[in-house]
């Protein structure tokens, strides 16, 4: 009913046309002394004429306007082939403003993709080139075990997980992200995020309370893994004295605790926010806002949750939330 009215708004001028013509030929037969029915019958006959080509008329343009709304909620590689036969010359320049604005917009993503490949490819080579060093510096440490030693594995330690930031923000955004999901052994990935920071807890002489929780989950294990990685190294630099605490909050949801400087309460709702670093991260120069933003981007790929508890000056706690919901058939 409301493109019903449109359409008659549309055509007011030629509705008014109408009238004006037809009561112009009644006053000059009345002018002419002609019989009534004279009159009336012809005004009467091109009315219902009138109507109807009227309605006609909207009946065709109801037809173009589904047409066109279905076009329009396709994409800019479908919208050209699902346009309607122009009938006239403004609906042919329309329509090819709209093919150009496409093939604009195709070239411009074509440009966009490419520059992406080509900067995910720099960082691929960049990491591994990076991590050789990395390693070398590692080989030169081992059977070391003086302060200095312990500091420096820290250090490169915290290199090398934000290498796997970069590259794990930059996949993030690819196609083709290598999830792999199977049921695994919770207590495998736990312990994994756990050693990759043996030394650090060893040398800030922080305690870590965790006892295997014999769970099984079903995810992607290396991607959940860097998760745990990056809520750990949050915590542990959030810390300086305690410890943390890695233990199941029920049946599928694993908490990690810290009795670190905690989270101001207005920070809390943004936490998740790209590039949000908050008091702490004002505080703590080397903050980048990533780490959360990516924890939960990954988790929610793998329909997993995530949701944080803090106080200020009294510790934060993280709940990981690994149930999935059920799998249809497709």
């Amino acid at each position: 009913m409301r493109f019903f009215l449109s359409y008659l708004r549309e055509r007011r001028a030629q509705i008014a046309a109408f009238f004006v013509l037809s009561g112009t030929y009644a006053v000059f037969l009345a002018l002419y002394h002609m019989p009534l029915a004279v009159i009336v019958y012809p005004a009467a006959l091109c009315a219902v004429m009138g109507m109807g080509a009227l309605l006609y008329g909207a009946c065709r343009e109801t037809q173009r306007h589904r047409r066109l709304t279905a076009a329009a909620a396709l994409g800019a590689e479908l919208v050209e082939q699902a346009l309607p036969v122009p009938r006239t010359q403004q609906e042919r320049d329309y329509q090819a403003m709209i093919r150009s604005l496409c093939r604009e917009q195709r070239e411009a993503m074509g440009q966009i993709h490419q520059r992406y490949a080509d900067a995910l490819g720099y960082f691929t080579v960049w990491a591994h080139q990076i991590k050789t060093p990395i390693a070398a510096m590692r080989l030169r440490m081992q059977g070391e075990d003086s302060a200095l030693a312990r500091r420096l594995s820290t250090q490169i330690t915290r290199v090398t997980q934000y290498v796997d930031m970069a590259m794990t923000y930059l996949r993030l955004e690819s196609q083709s992200t290598d999830y792999v999901i199977r049921e695994c052994a919770l207590d495998d990935v736990v312990r994994a995020g756990v050693k990759t920071f043996a030394a650090e807890f060893i040398e800030r002489k922080l305690a870590l309370h965790y006892e295997p929780v014999h769970v099984r989950v079903v995810t992607d294990e290396k991607w959940l893994g860097f998760v745990i990685e990056q809520l750990l190294s949050n915590a542990l630099k959030y810390t300086q004295h305690g410890g943390i605490t890695i233990r199941m909050e029920d049946e599928d949801t694993l908490c990690i605790e810290d009795t670190g400087i905690g989270i101001a309460a207005e920070d809390m709702p943004r936490l998740f926010e790209q590039g949000f670093t908050g008091l702490n991260g004002r505080d703590h120069r080397r903050a980048s806002g990533l780490g959360l933003f990516l924890c939960r981007r990954i988790l929610t790929n793998l329909h997993h949750s995530i949701r944080m508890e803090s106080e200020l000056h009294r510790g934060t706690r993280v709940y990981i939330g690994l149930g999935r919901p059920p799998l249809g058939v497709e």
